[in-house]
């Protein structure tokens, strides 16, 4: 047996998810890969991930692995698998690693991205990757509020009803808004985030944008520990999970523009 990591982009328009569901929901993209690799090599396996995005979500690095039989070159596996895989998924790497490899418990930190398109009019080539907002958004001020997001805390009020986690303690090491013509994209980085966190984060620092709530809330918004006072949950089409890392490299190691 060998175990196989493979880093996977998707455009999850299509997609009801990544976790394998029941057929009458739709196709999602742990379904579709697996339902793959049993074409190829006549195998059955289950694939663990880094992270089980939602509906719509977009992944530019998603990584999972699986047990495997067989002895196809790790290098050969990515153009295997996209001879077969519909267009809007691609295996960018694939790889041997250790047995005690797990694509979600080995993971050090994760990325996300949100992109929010705050053009009067919507972009048209952003319209399936990017939130449209056409109000003018105040970037400084969202700006500000993302840098008091960062840090260890309790993040209750900024996770969904629904979540499987008995802890709400995470760090976010980073929380990065950046406007460049009108497109303003949220980064966070955090060892680990809650079910609808990172889009509750964005629908939160969008309502500090328009002025909903101030910046200097945010401290006691994080204290309160009640959902209600993070109301927004912002649309899954604007966020893509972008890196998944497994080392001890900080993120400001990677990802030097995050400083």
């Amino acid at each position: 047996m060998r175990n196989i990591q493979l880093i996977v982009a998707y455009d999850g328009t299509n997609y009801h998810g990544f976790q394998r569901q029941h057929e009458t929901h739709g196709p999602t993209i742990q379904g579709t890969l697996e339902e793959v690799w049993a074409r190829l090599v006549e195998e059955e396996v289950t694939l663990a991930t880094a992270g089980r995005t939602d509906t719509g979500v977009h992944a530019s690095g998603q990584v999972v692995n699986f047990m495997t039989l067989t002895r196809i070159p790790e290098g050969k596996i990515p153009k295997a698998f996209n001879s077969l895989l519909p267009r809007d998924i691609r295996i960018l790497r694939a790889k041997c690693v250790p047995d005690d490899f797990n694509a979600r418990w080995s993971a050090k930190w994760k990325r996300y991205d949100y992109q929010i398109d705050n053009h009067p009019i919507p972009d048209v080539f952003k319209r399936l990757y990017a939130h449209h907002v056409p109000v003018p958004l105040n970037v400084a001020q969202m700006q500000v509020a993302a840098s008091l997001l960062e840090g260890r805390h309790n993040f209750k009020t900024f996770a969904a009803a629904g979540g499987a986690s008995k802890t709400f303690e995470r760090t976010l090491y980073r929380c990065k808004v950046k406007e460049e013509d009108g497109l303003i994209t949220v980064s966070c980085v955090g060892d680990g985030f809650l079910y609808h966190m990172v889009r509750i984060l964005v629908g939160t620092l969008m309502d500090v944008g328009k002025g909903r709530i101030s910046a200097q809330e945010i401290p006691d918004i994080i204290a309160s520990h009640e959902r209600k006072r993070a109301r927004m949950i912002a649309p899954a089409k604007g966020l893509n999970l972008v890196h998944v890392n497994y080392t001890e490299e900080s993120p400001f190691e990677v990802f030097p523009g995050l400083l």
